[in-house]
């Protein structure tokens, strides 16, 4: 194969590759579209799917670090474990 037909080949594939990804996203947008016609708040959703791509321990880090400065700027004192927290770091 010639080195232009090669790189027409290579070119050709990449535009039905972008035609696909095209495709495929305008099919997610449509599903986030019902999902937000069925009342699930598209936001949430989204960051879930996001958490759910990321490694486990990355992910658990994360949120024990979240939790952590949380904590630090009084964010979870109204809750039951925030409670708990406070009552066991200063014996409240």
């Amino acid at each position: 194969m010639s080195t232009n037909n090669q790189l027409q080949a290579l070119v050709e594939r990449i535009e039905r590759l972008e035609a696909e990804k095209a495709a495929i996203s305008a099919d997610i947008k449509d599903v986030y579209v019902e999902t937000k016609s069925n009342g699930f708040d598209v936001k949430i959703v989204r960051k879930i799917i996001a958490m759910r791509k990321r490694d486990g321990a990355a992910l658990q880090e994360e949120q024990a670090l979240i939790a952590t400065y949380m904590s630090a700027l009084g964010m979870l004192a109204d809750l039951p474990l925030g409670q708990a927290a406070i009552k066991r770091e200063f014996g409240a």
